[in-house]
């Protein structure tokens, strides 16, 4: 297959890359900076989002684009970094649309990334893809937003798919960031604890999305998420006990909403979402376990 990616160069992009690398596909990654990459037989960097950038010069017939491209959110969220999260991730999209439509044969496929913040938060709800209640706060706003750009897609005729990720476990992300704490001998729950964490393993992401390019029964939204989801408690015991270190020091509340201002919704807030169209179009989780995925990845690591 020949699949473009956007995003390619990041931590989910890099990984999804060589899974498809690594079954015989070919891989289009479509950056600002081509020049900064060299190209092989396998992985060729096509140049965009700039005026002098025309990909759909550059591309071959695909049958699938997968777009990950998206500012980080960890930084203090000022109206900038705000507004620079938001237009990254719709900007992207809608050069994807255009993309799209300058293609004499559209893709087959596009998967588009969003994000289980789509929900706003809750301690109380479990959410499903069927699930149709929407946040309110500017996660949402943004997730909302961004597939709402995506699913223009299928005017076009192409099959499009929001993947909704969760927490995204590795070595890279957002996990070393969580451990910190612990390997100074400082970790603890956050908050109350009580929130819930909807985490996925990396490997499973990259299964997860190859499973939908390949599933032609696998339309619009997509949870990328493990089917047991945590309480923030549980993961940071899990944690604990994967770097053998104690878990003796909550953090309050109201001390990180001082340090990190609104960011800190992405760790004392979260919600419970459920991955139910993977599990049921088949899709088996290679880590359905949160103590099982940080063991595999702390002990791969070591």
């Amino acid at each position: 297959m020949n699949i473009a990616i956007a995003g390619g160069t990041g931590f989910v992009g890099k990984h999804v890359t060589k899974a498809l690398i690594d079954r015989g596909d070919t891989v289009y990654i479509l950056t600002r900076s081509p020049e900064k990459f060299h190209s092989n037989e396998q992985v060729s960097y096509v140049g965009w989002l700039k005026d002098n950038y025309h990909p759909e010069h550059q591309l071959p017939k695909l049958d699938g684009i997968i777009n990950l491209a998206g500012d980080s959110l960890f930084g203090y969220w000022t109206k900038t970094k705000k507004d620079k999260i938001y237009q990254s991730r719709i900007n992207a999209t809608y050069a994807i649309i255009d993309l799209i439509k300058k293609m004499p044969e559209k893709p087959e496929v596009l998967i588009n990334a969003s994000a289980v913040g789509y929900f706003g938060t809750s301690n109380s709800k479990t959410f499903t893809e069927q699930s149709e209640e929407k946040g309110n706060d500017f996660l949402a706003e943004v997730t909302e937003a961004w597939e709402k750009t995506a699913l223009q897609a299928r005017s076009h005729g192409v099959r499009t798919i929001v993947a909704r990720l969760g927490v995204v476990l590795g070595k890279e992300g957002s996990l070393p960031l969580m451990a910190m704490p612990f390997r100074l001998f400082a970790g603890g729950k956050i908050g109350s604890g009580k929130q819930w964490v909807s985490w996925i393993h990396i490997e499973d992401v990259v299964g997860l999305l190859l499973f939908a390019l390949d599933n032609k029964t696998i339309d619009r939204t997509l949870h990328l998420t493990a089917p047991n989801p945590v309480q923030n408690k549980e993961l940071t015991q899990a944690l604990a006990k994967a770097l053998n270190r104690p878990n003796w020091f909550p953090t309050p509340s109201f001390l990180l909403k001082a340090i990190l201002g609104e960011m800190s919704i992405l760790v004392i807030d979260g919600q419970k979402v459920l991955p139910e169209k993977a599990i049921e179009s088949g899709y088996h989780f290679h880590h359905a376990r949160i103590e099982h995925a940080l063991t595999e990845i702390y002990n791969k690591s070591s």
